[in-house]
Parts: C-alpha cells; sequence; structure tokens
C-alpha cells in the first residue's frame, strides 16, 4: 500500500507540474501571437510613428481661379522623455519661433503627464521660423509638416467657410477617421465637402537606438506610407462678381445670391458685414474668433442662407401664379387702388399709380391693394370649405416653389424658412381669424419668412418658367465623373407653364417701360432685364430693400436676389446692386461708374443695436 501510496503521489505531482508548464507555454504563446500590448510597448521603445499629414484640396472658382490654396506650416512637437534632463535654452527656443515663456512652460507641464507620447507645443509654426529653429539643436523637440489654408482673393469668408480643431464629439463620430489635434471644416464649403478635401494621412516609422535618439527610417522606409492629398474642388462661384458683389455690399447688412437658371449653379452668395478668411488662419485664430463672435452685426452668421426674411413686395409674382393656377385670376383682371387696399378697419397703404391696373401692370407698378385682392380671392375660393382649408392650399402651392422647407443645397446650415398654415393662426388666435386677419401675406409680409437662397431661387424658378435645379456651389471634383444626381433633376412647381408668361411680361414692363413701373433702374440696353422690386415692413428700424431680377428675358443666364436691411425702397438700394452685377456678368464691364459711387455713398444707418462700441 505504502508503494502504491508513493506512486499515487508522484503521478499527481507530474500531474501538476506538466500542467503548470502548459499553462507557461499557452500564456507565453498568447503573448507572443494574440496578445500584441507588449510587443507594441517593446516597439514603443525602439520605433517612433511620425505622422505625414496628407495637404488638403484645394478650391478653385468656376474659370480656375484660386479661391483657396494650402501653405506650408509646421507643428513644433515634443517627446518629453527625451528632453535632456541638464535642460535647455528656453529663450533661445521662445525667441526663434515667437513664443511665450509661460506658454512653452505649460505645455511642458502637460507633456510630462505622458512622457512618451509626441504632444504639440505649438502650430502654425511658419516655414522662415522652421528653418532658424532647424539651425539649432534641441534635443526632444521637433517639426511635423503640415499645411494651412490661405486666400489669394480674401473673398467668401462665409461661403468658403473655415477650419478648426476636431472635438472629441467629431472623433467619435468620424470612427477613426480623426485624431485629437487633426483639422477638420467647420462651415460652409470645407464643411459640406470635408470627405474630398482632407486627404489621407501617412506615416513614417523612425527608429531609435539604445539611448532614445532617433536612427533614421526603419526598415528603409518599409512600412511607412506616403499622404495622400485631398481633392480640388471646382466652384460654381464666379470671383469677379463675388469680389464686387462683397465691395457692393461694404458697410451694409444683407445678402446678394445669383443663380444660373439653366443649371442651379450659384454664382454668387455674398453675405455683409463679412471677414477676411485669413483672419480664421493662424495662431491668432481664437482671438479673432471672440471678437468676430462678440461682433452685434455677426459677421460669421451665412445671411444668404440662415437669415430669415420677409420677401416683401416679391412675393406678389408667387400669388399672381398661384391665382392664375387655380383660375380665381385671369391676366386681364382689373382690381382698383385709391392708395391702397381698403376694407372696413382694414387697409394696406401703396404708392400712387394708375387706377385700375391688369395683372402685368400690376406686376410692374407692384400695386398692394391688387395683391390684396388676388390673395383674397385664392383662400375664400368657394371650392374649399373654408378659408383654412383655402390658406393650407396656398402653403401647398408655396411650398413647391422652395419657401419654407430647405432646398437641400449643399450648404448644410441652409435654414427651412416658414410659410404659415391654419395650424398657426387657430394657436394665435384661438381659431377666430380670416382672410383679412391675414392679408399682410398677400404682398410678403406678415408670418412669411424666406432665405435670400430661396428668394434668388424664386427668380430661377420663373426665368425657368416654373422648374428649378437645386441650387448649389461645387461644379465639379476632382476625378469624379458628376456631382450628386439631385444636382441634375429639375424640380417642378405646381404652376403650369403657360402661366408664368404674363408675369414676366409684367416684370420686363417694370424695367423697360418709361414710366411704367418701380424697376426702370434696372435697365440694360438690348439684355431685356425683368426684375421686380421688394419693400419689406420692419417694425424695428427703417425698411429693408430687396430686388429680383433675370436676364434676358428669353434663354435667361443668370437670376439674382438682393437684400439691404435698413435698405429703404426696393429700388434705393437693392436694384442697383443688382443691375450693376447683372451688367458685369452679361457685358463684362461696368458702364455706370456713377451708379457705383451711388451705391457706396448711399445714405445707410444701422439701428442702434448694431453699432459697434469701440
Amino acid at each position: 500500500m505504502a508503494d502504491n501510496d508513493v506512486y499515487t503521489r508522484r503521478t499527481i505531482l507530474r500531474f501538476i507540474v506538466l500542467f503548470i508548464f502548459a499553462v507557461l507555454a499557452c500564456r507565453i504563446g498568447y503573448f507572443q501571437l494574440i496578445d500584441t500590448r507588449y510587443k507594441s510597448m517593446a516597439a514603443g521603445n525602439v520605433l517612433n510613428y511620425e505622422v505625414q499629414y496628407a495637404p488638403r484640396g484645394e478650391v478653385v472658382d468656376r474659370h480656375g481661379e484660386f479661391l483657396v490654396q494650402s501653405m506650408e506650416c509646421y507643428d513644433l512637437m515634443v517627446t518629453y522623455r527625451d528632453i535632456p534632463k541638464a535642460g535647455f535654452d528656453t529663450t533661445r527656443l521662445c525667441t526663434l519661433l515667437e513664443l511665450g515663456r509661460e506658454q512653452l512652460i505649460r505645455h511642458l507641464n502637460n507633456a510630462r503627464m505622458n512622457p512618451r507620447a509626441p504632444y504639440r507645443i505649438i502650430n502654425y509654426v511658419t516655414k522662415e521660423a522652421k528653418l532658424r529653429f532647424d539651425e539649432h539643436s534641441f534635443p526632444g523637440f521637433y517639426t511635423v509638416q503640415r499645411t494651412a489654408r490661405q486666400y489669394p482673393l480674401k473673398i467668401g469668408g462665409n461661403l468658403l467657410g473655415n477650419l478648426g480643431e476636431v472635438t472629441e464629439n467629431e472623433i467619435k463620430q468620424g470612427e477613426g477617421e480623426y485624431r485629437q489635434g487633426d483639422y477638420i471644416g467647420k462651415s460652409g464649403v470645407e464643411r459640406a465637402y470635408e470627405h474630398y478635401l482632407r486627404g489621407d494621412d501617412g506615416v513614417m516609422v523612425l527608429e531609435r537606438d539604445r539611448y532614445g535618439a532617433i536612427k533614421g527610417s526603419y526598415m528603409d522606409g518599409m512600412y511607412d506610407t506616403l499622404p495622400t492629398p485631398g481633392l480640388r474642388i471646382t466652384s460654381t462661384i464666379d470671383a469677379r462678381l463675388q469680389s464686387f458683389a462683397e465691395e457692393l455690399l461694404e458697410g451694409k447688412m444683407g445678402a446678394v445670391v445669383a443663380i444660373e437658371p439653366s443649371t442651379g449653379e450659384i454664382l454668387v452668395m455674398a453675405s455683409a458685414p463679412t471677414f477676411d478668411p485669413d483672419d480664421m488662419v493662424g495662431r491668432q485664430r481664437g482671438n479673432n474668433y471672440m471678437k468676430m463672435l462678440n461682433n452685434p452685426q455677426k459677421p460669421m452668421f451665412n445671411r444668404a442662407v440662415q437669415s430669415l426674411y420677409p420677401p416683401g413686395s416679391t412675393f406678389k409674382l408667387v400669388q399672381g401664379l398661384i391665382g392664375l393656377q387655380e383660375g380665381t385670376l385671369s391676366p386681364d383682371n382689373a382690381y382698383p387702388c385709391h392708395n391702397g387696399y381698403n376694407w372696413g378697419k382694414v387697409r394696406m397703404g401703396c404708392h400712387a399709380h394708375a387706377s385700375p391696373l391688369d395683372l402685368r401692370n400690376a406686376v410692374a407698378q407692384s400695386c398692394n391693394a391688387y395683391f390684396c385682392y388676388v390673395f383674397r380671392n385664392i383662400i375664400e375660393n368657394r371650392k374649399f370649405d373654408n378659408v383654412k382649408e383655402g390658406l393650407d392650399h396656398w402653403a401647398d402651392y408655396v411650398r413647391s416653389f422652395g419657401f419654407g422647407r430647405k432646398l437641400d443645397s449643399d450648404f448644410l446650415d441652409e435654414k427651412s424658412g416658414l410659410v404659415p398654415t391654419s395650424e398657426l393662426y387657430d394657436k394665435r388666435y384661438r381659431g377666430s381669424w380670416n382672410s383679412h386677419t391675414v392679408i399682410s401675406l398677400s404682398i410678403g409680409q406678415g408670418e412669411l419668412g424666406c432665405t435670400p437662397l430661396q428668394m434668388a431661387n424664386l427668380a430661377a424658378i420663373v426665368a425657368n418658367r416654373g422648374y428649378y435645379y437645386i441650387p448649389h456651389i461645387v461644379k465639379a471634383i476632382e476625378g469624379q465623373d458628376s456631382l450628386d444626381r439631385r444636382f441634375y433633376e429639375r424640380q417642378y412647381t405646381k404652376v403650369d407653364a403657360k402661366h408664368f408668361e404674363p408675369i414676366i411680361e409684367g416684370m420686363w414692363r417694370g424695367v423697360n417701360v418709361p414710366g411704367a413701373g418701380t424697376s426702370s433702374r434696372a435697365y440694360l440696353p438690348g439684355w431685356d432685364v425683368c426684375g421686380k422690386t421688394g419693400t419689406a415692413q420692419n417694425p424695428a428700424g427703417q425698411d429693408h430693400s430687396t430686388f429680383l431680377s433675370f436676364a434676358p428675358k428669353d434663354n435667361p443666364k443668370i437670376a439674382i436676389s438682393v437684400y439691404v436691411e435698413h435698405g429703404g425702397f426696393g429700388a434705393s438700394a437693392a436694384l442697383p446692386i443688382a443691375s450693376l452685377i447683372e451688367e458685369l456678368y452679361l457685358t463684362d464691364t461696368i458702364t455706370r461708374p456713377e451708379l457705383v459711387t451711388s451705391v457706396k455713398n448711399l445714405p445707410y444707418r444701422l439701428p442702434e443695436r448694431y453699432r459697434i462700441k469701440e
């Protein structure tokens, strides 16, 4: 029995030893074949991975002129463990790179928290400063090449957008595409086309010696990857036209949008006030950003797609078209105007003109009373059970013109605007209202809210006799056969093409027949300009000035909307700006320099809340 017990104990001991060896072997195999953490830690001691940032794609105008270019700059990096224990000449480093000593110390303290990891000290180091840095030895410090944006024409700040460092949320949403310290498009074209512009970063693997010093490229660059530059984007913008529009808007608040009706391509998108896009690049970006953020005029706010304005009398075109389609209006229908529309206690004023007028002359003269009758006849049509049903039917028509909804352009921050419905008025008036309660809608006032982009799109719709292409800012992307298919599809309104002719005739008369309308200052010999003025009432200051136009009447090449906040009558501020832009685009010259001077010297006074305090 004793021998058996000894044998049993020996057997058990052997199994225990074998089991321990098996566990150790499995564990070692797991570390070597599956778990790469220790391999990575070891590699981290001998290898250094340096990101090679991809140059961002450039942006040119429709004629190939540069709007956005990339310039060479550098980040100053440090690996804290590589800084000599004896220290370094901080004064010299700060002087070479124009860096504050306190700023340097603060960053070094942050870098010390993870001494093996590269840490960025400053960005936007110029090539000249980098060369000065290279002439000296600062162990642990090195530069990484990047590119920054530059704007040779200094136009289109709101249009082109800007870059900023990625946030934690953007890193998460990017699903591995972005790292801390990367830049991303924050607005405008930069944001909308980020995927095409950013490119793909590369990496250079460098080998360290046993003292931690960089020996050179690991395995002769076998594991290096080259950066892939971003794609060049050709925008639809005409740079000369854009620059001229911004020049004419200088000192004012408002927007200009011009569209090529046959394609939906945006020729001009100017917002005022604007800013020098170069101010959003470099180490002063943060200071400049805060300065503009606190500016009461909001220069970074793209009024062309984000501001909601009452369209004013330009909206009378839509009223006339709906009336014609519904059969409640005929081009020969005439309505009286005795200095306005009067019905009981309701009064809608109007300027002096002949009375009565038919539709064509009502458009040319911009008669308020005429379109009050038109609007009432639409929503009080006997085919509806009540005026609420009539208003909702009217609202469906209005939305088909692109109002009250996003146009689905390539501006991600485009606003929808507002087209009121019976539900809104039921809540406001507790269900008790009629056509006179909402009569201000007849002349583009009341609760209507439209962006300048939507108003320019209306000009394109009328020019095309009932359809439009979704407005867009990009014409072509390098290496891509076409854009998103939505930009090539016609979008039709609910109004038949035949009904547009009397409206267009009225717009033409308003410009081209002396004394026949309010738009005569927009006349261009030989170009059959069609236009419609608008003066939008403003309870918080002087009325807003707006003008909508296209030219020529047949085979139109440009459709434009101008909106000048607090600009007064439509013919005073908005019309001359639109007319000058049309002239430059159509004739390649300006023959009315006195009109340019008049626009620049226009008496213009903003309400106190917009004044910039010194």
